[in-house]
């Protein structure tokens, strides 16, 4: 929206008076709340559980385990070191499983 930077500018009065009159206007409006949706546009973006995914391509780069993160032995997620709340009989525990 372009902006007249020259234009006299409104006082806080003039600015709720202003207000005030749209929404009045829009009150008597009774299509301004009314939404148009396409229908078949919403249904192809939909995803249905058990949906055929299988011709289906992942855009996502997938990095390998860095030297300073580990994997959780019960959540099996990738953590940072910093993230490490025990080891136990050689298995390494996140600080979301350890609580």
């Amino acid at each position: 929206m372009a902006t007249d930077y020259d234009a006299p500018r409104k006082t806080d009065e003039e600015i709720s008076e202003d207000s005030l009159e749209e929404l009045k206007n829009r009150g008597m409006d009774k299509s301004s709340g009314i939404v148009d949706v396409d229908e078949s546009e919403l249904n192809e973006s939909m995803e249905l559980p058990g949906a055929d995914l299988s011709n289906e391509e992942l855009a996502v780069r997938v990095l390998p385990r860095q030297a300073d993160e580990f994997t959780c032995s019960q959540c099996f997620l990738v953590h940072h070191r910093s993230q490490l709340a025990k080891e136990k009989n050689g298995q390494l525990i996140c600080r979301d499983c350890a609580a």
